[in-house]
Order: structure tokens, then C-alpha cells, then sequence
């Protein structure tokens, strides 16, 4: 309920009166509900969080039992003819006159259903983003603890599959055999569709494994994570089945500078841009700078992809407990592609590298 105290405190100053939280991820944090949503259009509930008093979770019959169990400190509320239907009565009831919703979470007919409703009490809706996951970017010793067990979990996964790996399998199989293995070992399942691209196909950084049979001597790029405990892991590696030409050896121990460079250029105070330089500019250097397209890294949690991150945009200093991936890549057309990834916390000194596996990683 820490979380909850401190989203209280910060309606206050914010001079707001309660929050609806319906964002699947925000749910969790706050409530320990875990029930997701099918889809933006088909919820399994929201948070009613006010100033004053307990917490809401609303919620319909399906959902009833979970929520009962899971949400401790929680009142559970069911509603029978839709969420805003019983939502109109319980902010009369409270007294609540100015409601922040997640905008960046509504669909625009359901945002304009509440706004319709409420203006016929006397409610102001006030449009907010990012309130959860503001609080959610320094992850707590506890939630650490769960984003280790995960990472090591899938770390397991990853040698259990390499070790079976060998020319003539497709992408698709040992995908597979990925997501499988995750499940049999305890995990909830991938936190994103496991990525295994061989040759050519690794040139595309969110390629789709395929029917395409991995080849000896040729870069394939593992991009693989799991949930556990509701925390994700991310990790990547590149293999080679049999021994790397030349080529590959020169891609690779630069893509590996480039992320030693930003592993070392972590620690509070210093913004996400600054570690994505630290990377970049070794890939720049080498003439490969228009090969690596995309950020250094990304935030990781209850989402596989969350605040902070590591790219030219990310103004922000970096703050003790956050948790984010190093992963920088070169991506070559018709040839392939390198990228390495590890997940670190960030420390006031500097970070702590998450990831044990060593595979592949200095050729």
C-alpha cells in the first residue's frame, strides 16, 4: 500500500480528488490485481483512488474471485450494467468533484461517455498521463529481487535452448522450444514474442521468426524475456553454429565495445542520453552509425518496455533503482545483424549488471 500513499499524496498536491486507474500494469502496481485486458476496448476492472478513504477496485462477475483475493486493501465493488454506471454513484456518494482519468489509456468514446457523465453531477474529468508510472520508474528491493529471479530464469531457458541448437532447425522451432521451456520452468510466459532470426532476417531488430533453417557459420540473433512473479526479463544474444568468419567477429566485438561503454557510463545523475552517447559514438566511429537505428535501451518491470530510457530524447537524469536494458545493435541488409542486450539497475555509483550468461558475448 506504499504506492498507494504516495499516489494520495500526490492527488493532493495536484489538488485532485480521486484517480481512475484502468491501465492494466497501474492496476497491478497499486492493487495486486492481475487480471489483464483482452484488449483497450474490453477492460477487467479499474482503481478508484481518492484523497480519502479506501481504495476502489471495480470490477464485473468474471473477475469477482481474483480480485477478492488479490487485491488486498482493496474494497471490491461489482458492477452489473457497465463500470461508469456504478462509478456515477460512488462519486457522488464520496463527494469526489475533480476525477483524473489515464488519458493515454481511454479510448476516446469512452473518454467522452465519462465526461458525458460526469458533468451530469457535477464531476470535473481531468485528463492525466504517466501519474503510475512516474512512481513506478525506481523499483523497490523487493521488485528487484523478482526482475533477478527473472532474468536468471531466463537465462536458464536461453543455455537449455542453445545447447540444442544446430544447423537445420527453423527460427520458428527454436522459437518454440523458447516459449515452451519458459512455461514448463515456471514462468507465466514470454513477456514479448520470443525473436530468433538467422542470417539475413537478424538485419531486422523485431524480425518474426519463420520457416527459414538456421545455417552454420551465419550471426542469429536471440531476442528472448519472460514473466515471472509479474516482472519481465529482456534479453539478447547472437550465436554462431560453428566458428565466425571475419566479418562477424569485427561486427560483434564492436557491437560488445559500444555496449561496455554504456555499462560503464551508467549511474544516477547522468540523463538517458548521455549513456546512449556513451554507446553510440563507438558505432558512429566505426562508420556504422546508420546501422544502429534505434535507442540504447528501454525501462523494464511489470511491462517489458517502460520509463526510463537510453536515447537521444531522454533528457532525464537517471535516478537509483531503475532498471533498464543495454542493447545496442549494427543491422546490415542482406547480411544480418549483432545485437547484445543485458539489463542493469542504476546505483548512485554506477549500476549493477542483472545478467550471469556469458555466451557469446566476447568473441
Amino acid at each position: 500500500m506504499d504506492a498507494v500513499k504516495r499516489l494520495k499524496k500526490n492527488l493532493q498536491n495536484r489538488k485532485l480528488d480521486a484517480l481512475l486507474v484502468s491501465q492494466p500494469d497501474n492496476r497491478r502496481y497499486l492493487s495486486g490485481f492481475k487480471a489483464g485486458d483482452m484488449n483497450i476496448a474490453e477492460s477487467s476492472g479499474a482503481l478508484l483512488v481518492a484523497r480519502r478513504g479506501q481504495p476502489l477496485l471495480l470490477t464485473d462477475f468474471r473477475y469477482q474471485l481474483e480480485a477478492e483475493a488479490e487485491a488486498v486493501g482493496f474494497e471490491v465493488l461489482v458492477y452489473k450494467r457497465g463500470m461508469l454506471d456504478l462509478l456515477k454513484g460512488v462519486l457522488s456518494d464520496r463527494g469526489i468533484k475533480r476525477l483524473a482519468f489515464e488519458s493515454h489509456y481511454f479510448l476516446h468514446r469512452t473518454a467522452g461517455k465519462l465526461e458525458e457523465m460526469t458533468r451530469k453531477i457535477g464531476v470535473e474529468p481531468v485528463a492525466t498521463s504517466g501519474l503510475i508510472e512516474r512512481l513506478r520508474l525506481c523499483k523497490s528491493s523487493v521488485e528487484i529481487d523478482r526482475i533477478r529471479a527473472s532474468v536468471l530464469l531466463n537465462e536458464q531457458v536461453f543455455q537449455e535452448v542453445f545447447r540444442e541448437l544446430k544447423p537445420g532447425m527453423t527460427e520458428r522451432q527454436v522459437a518454440i522450444k523458447i516459449e515452451t521451456l519458459m512455461r514448463e520452468k515456471g514462468a507465466a510466459g514470454p513477456s514479448f514474442e520470443s525473436i530468433v532470426a538467422g542470417g539475413p532476417n537478424g538485419a531486422r531488430p523485431h524480425a518474426v521468426p519463420g520457416d527459414r533453417p538456421l545455417k552454420k557459420g551465419e550471426p542469429i540473433v536471440i531476442d528472448m524475456g519472460l514473466v515471472l512473479a509479474g516482472y519481465c526479463s529482456d534479453m539478447t544474444r547472437t550465436v554462431v553454429l560453428g566458428e565466425p568468419d571475419a566479418k562477424t567477429r569485427k561486427i560483434f566485438r564492436l557491437v560488445r565495445q559500444a555496449q561496455k561503454a554504456g555499462i560503464k557510463a551508467v549511474r544516477a545523475g547522468v540523463t538517458g542520453a548521455e549513456v546512449d552517447r556513451a554507446a553510440r559514438q563507438i558505432i558512429e566511429q566505426a562508420g556504422y552509425g546508420a546501422q544502429f537505428g534505434h535507442g540504447l535501451g528501454h525501462g523494464v518491470g511489470l511491462a517489458v518496455h517502460e520509463g526510463p530510457a537510453f536515447s537521444s530524447r531522454y533528457k532525464k537524469k537517471l535516478r537509483a533503482g531503475m532498471v533498464v536494458t543495454v542493447e545496442p545493435g549494427i543491422y546490415l541488409p542482406d547480411w544480418g545483424g549483432v545485437r547484445l542486450e543485458n539489463m542493469v539497475v542504476v546505483t548512485e555509483q554506477g549500476c549493477e549488471v542483472l545478467n550471469t550468461d556469458t555466451t557469446f558475448l566476447d568473441l
